[in-house]
């Protein structure tokens, strides 16, 4: 098709502050609390309209490995709990959005939603000096003392030169994307057999086989093979019956068919349940998701490579930003695979991502939280989850105040400085933070 030369342009400079987080999920919005907590200025910067990432424009309000996580993993569960927004392990998503708009404001993090990070400027020294964003303001530069790729993709490590790793080693196949769906409709207490966190307390698989089994007598063969059904609130449940196999994280097309598809199918597996009648006759689907669920994007090299042996066997680290307990869960990569997941016969022993890992290896004053560290295929499937994304996001976010505050790269500093920093942050959550102007 050819290529059309852009005339050069001067790009004005929106800010210049301590710490710069380019992605609002989980990990990001983890890392700017915890950054603006140790006193940094902080900016966050949103390609959506909401923070959250998966727990908001992706409605995955299910909470996975968060059970033995403190700081404010903590805290944002607690919160949810206190204002009955969570039932066992899922959260209103409505609710979280709020929650987390407050946690940043209280901080006194600024927030730019609708913004995409489109380029790096790096300094003679191979530092990154600058990020480059389109929005409806045109294209911004923002200046830090240092950034964190949390988009999830890793896109602002590869913008920056980073080299990165994509699917399985040796074959690059990913695991399938799949788009959430929040409805209503239903009786709680008439549903109860086909919800994973209902009253009877049967683990994930009975109320997973026996909505399979429903869908069969709808007549609809979902494309993944255990669809699920979590109570949020009330009588709003969140449903996953969806996988789209075969797609480039990084190919705008190929996401949006996939989307597409996803969406149509989403709505005729709410159609064929409600004509059954009965308990499903008033079932409705009230959203899908803004952003299809993304599991496999670029793994930005690190420092440190958390590999499929750190996981089956429990490896420690003195430099350890959490402890990983999710198992090994890969999703079939066709549907003739069976359409489910598997732990491909690994097992999980409880294991530390190290904060080596969430330090970029080819590019200075970068840090990753989120499922864009450096790991491999079978490890990412594990610490890939939300629980684990947050105390990613907030030892980056430590770490990069402390960074910013004493002028050295993140690999000079001591951890156990950066720990101290941490419990400073989390006793500062504890007391409710004190609280700064925030805003745009």
């Amino acid at each position: 098709m050819g290529y059309v030369s852009e005339p050069l342009r001067n790009v004005p400079v929106a800010e210049d502050c301590d710490v710069i987080v380019c992605g609002g999920g989980p990990a990001g919005v983890a890392a700017a609390i915890a950054a603006a907590r140790c006193g940094a200025s902080t900016r966050i910067l949103e390609l959506q309209g909401c923070l959250g990432g998966i727990w908001t424009s992706g409605l995955l309000g299910y909470l996975l490995d968060w059970r033995n996580k403190q700081g404010i993993m903590a805290e944002i569960i607690q919160t949810l709990k206190d204002r009955s927004a969570l039932h066992i392990n899922a959260a209103d998503n409505e609710e979280m959005k709020l929650l987390l708009d407050q946690l940043c404001l209280e901080a006194g993090v600024r927030v730019q939603l609708h913004t995409r990070v489109v380029g790096a400027v790096k300094n003679e020294e191979n530092a990154l000096e600058y990020v480059l964003t389109e929005s409806k303001s045109g294209r911004q530069a923002w200046r830090a003392k240092i950034f964190i790729d949390a988009t999830g993709d890793g896109d602002l490590g590869a913008l920056a030169g980073c080299g990165f790793d994509y699917g399985r080693e040796g074959t690059g196949e990913t695991q399938p994307m799949s788009l959430q769906a929040v409805i209503t409709g239903l009786d709680e207490l008439e549903v109860d057999l086909f919800v994973l966190n209902g009253r009877h307390g049967e683990g994930s698989e009975p109320p997973k086989q026996r909505l399979l089994e429903e869908l069969a007598r709808a007549g609809v063969v979902p494309s993944y093979g255990r669809p699920s059904l979590a109570k949020m609130r009330g009588r709003l449940f969140s449903l996953a019956a969806n996988h789209e196999y075969g797609i480039h994280a990084l190919d705008a097309g190929q996401i949006t068919g996939a989307t597409m598809n996803a969406r149509a199918e989403l709505m005729r597996i709410i159609t064929a349940l409600r004509s059954l009648g009965g308990i499903w006759s008033s079932i409705q689907l009230v959203n899908t998701s803004n952003q299809i669920g993304v599991r496999d994007g670029r793994r930005v090299h690190g420092r440190y490579r958390v590999s499929v042996q750190d996981v089956v066997q429990g490896v420690r680290h003195e430099d350890a930003v959490c402890r990983a307990t999710f198992s090994v869960d890969v999703h079939s990569i066709t549907q003739d695979q069976g359409a489910g997941y598997s732990d491909e016969g690994r097992k999980t022993v409880p294991y530390d991502i190290p904060f080596r890992a969430l330090i970029a290896k080819d590019t200075d004053r970068l840090l990753m939280a989120g499922r864009c560290i450096s790991g491999d295929f079978l490890a990412h499937a594990s610490y890939r989850v939300t629980g684990n994304a947050v105390p990613m996001g907030e030892a980056a976010g430590a770490a990069a105040a402390l960074a910013a505050a004493c002028g050295k790269l993140p690999q000079e500093l001591d951890w156990k400085d950066i720990e101290q920093r941490l419990r400073e942050a989390i006793a500062r959550g504890a007391h409710g933070a004190a609280a700064g102007q925030g805003g745009v």
